[in-house]
């Protein structure tokens, strides 16, 4: 399962407000969707305008880590009016569960979405446990000793006559 919780998220947004601020610029941000589909994990990023070689994904240990860059420069004899369009890079961190395969990643780009595939491991995937039917006998299960019983026969069958 895909772990949402990241104690630094909050963190950063307000500092990128704040650092944003004066300059008139809107936050920048990585919108996501993730849902499971049949064995898989889909995450969706919203990342319009961006280059699609500029993107890097990288997964150390349960982390996976995507990072993009969007960036435009006005040319010469260009006068901006306005400039909301966040640019620079953009990352955002998924902390991924023990249950998914982080080893098996697949990602694609289309139409300003990079949707990543995270596969369940094989572990993890529900599996079904045969019962075997039992032949209607009932068995004696053997015992074994344990510190502070009887270990000899004799004291066995001593122990076993005595009343309690």
């Amino acid at each position: 399962m895909l772990m949402r919780f990241d104690p630094f998220r909050e963190i950063d947004r307000v500092s990128q407000m704040l650092s944003q601020q004066g300059s008139g610029r809107v936050s920048s941000s990585m919108p996501m969707d993730a849902y499971r589909e049949g064995d898989s994990f889909v995450v969706r990023f919203d990342l319009p305008g961006v280059d699609p070689a500029s993107i890097d994904l990288t997964v150390e240990k349960n982390v996976l880590t995507v990072r993009a860059e969007r960036s435009w420069e006005p040319s010469e004899g260009q006068d901006v009016v306005i400039a909301e369009r966040p640019q620079g890079t953009f990352t955002r961190q998924i902390f991924l569960g023990e249950s998914l395969d982080a080893e098996n990643v697949s990602a694609s780009y289309d139409h300003g979405v990079l949707t990543l595939m995270i596969p369940v491991a094989e572990q993890a995937k529900p599996r079904k446990v045969e019962v075997q039917a039992g032949d209607g006998h009932d068995r004696a299960i053997p015992a074994t000793a344990t510190a502070g019983s009887a270990t000899s026969e004799e004291e066995r069958q001593e122990h076993a006559t005595q009343p309690a």
